[in-house]
């Protein structure tokens, strides 16, 4: 059984980087990534291809060693953690993948069930029961659970991951680009499934999008990163009204402005 880890004290934030950096090779993609996700709030980072956007949310989740800078989780530094420690934390955080990332050789239920079949949480014979709850909170039939991944469709795809990120009952869930691939109405859909799933398990929710209606929807604050620095943090409401030259261009869609004058360089 993992070990737990003590609650954060009041006012410190769920999660909070200072003086991030990574760098491969010549290329700095963090450059002092500084941010702070208070819980039980949606934070939404934004920023162009290779901004470094996911090697952020990578080094939170462990999948890349910083070469410089802190990771704290409810006031413990992630990087000194051991390996134990480190299960632990693991145990509280959910992930729902850009695409879903569904196992095409398992049918939905073992798919929804994956995490708490393999740390034997759960035995087989209660997990299509479990399952067929969980999916019922994405909206979906308990029925679909007797189906491969290859049978769904796209936004059937995403609610799947929705459930199997939800079904540990975390209280930190990464959402990579959840709206991708989407019409705007099932965008609109899944969107209001992560809000009530996130607001019903009292998690704190960190999401990467470049869907800016998406990022108001489920955002209750938002960040930008440019060249590997936070370059502005505030409400997710303001997209695009912001009064900041750069994060106005970009939540806009504007070919002209401060970002696109760099790179003309």
């Amino acid at each position: 059984m993992s070990s737990t880890l003590p609650p954060a004290s009041a006012g410190t934030p769920k999660i909070r980087l200072r003086g991030l950096k990574k760098t491969f090779g010549t290329k700095k993609v963090l450059d002092g990534v500084d941010l702070d996700v208070q819980a039980g709030q949606g934070m939404v980072i934004l920023g162009g291809s290779g901004s470094g956007k996911s090697v952020t949310i990578k080094s939170i989740l462990g999948l890349i060693q910083p070469d410089a800078g802190t990771i704290e989780i409810d006031g413990r530094d992630v990087l000194s953690m051991n390996r134990r420690e480190r299960e632990a934390l693991n145990d509280r955080i959910g992930m729902l993948f850009q695409n879903a990332a569904l196992f095409d050789s398992l049918p939905v239920w073992e798919n929804v069930c994956f995490k708490l079949l393999a740390q034997k949480r759960i035995t087989r014979a209660k997990a299509r029961d479990k399952a067929g709850e969980i999916l019922n909170q994405v909206g979906l039939d308990g029925s679909v659970g007797d189906l491969s991944p290859s049978e769904l469709s796209g936004g059937m795809q995403k609610r799947v991951g929705l459930a199997r990120a939800i079904a540990t009952q975390p209280d930190i869930i990464f959402f990579d680009e959840p709206t991708t691939g989407l019409d705007p109405i099932m965008g609109a859909v899944i969107d209001g499934l992560i809000v009530d799933c996130v607001k019903k398990l009292g998690a704190t929710a960190v999401s990467i999008t470049h869907d800016m209606a998406s990022a108001r929807r489920i955002g209750d604050t938002a960040a930008m990163i440019h060249k590997g620095r936070i370059v502005w943090t505030g409400p997710a409401a303001t997209l695009g009204d912001t009064g900041n030259a750069m994060v106005d261009q970009f939540a806009r869609g504007e070919r002209e402005g401060p970002i696109s004058m760099e790179l003309r360089k």
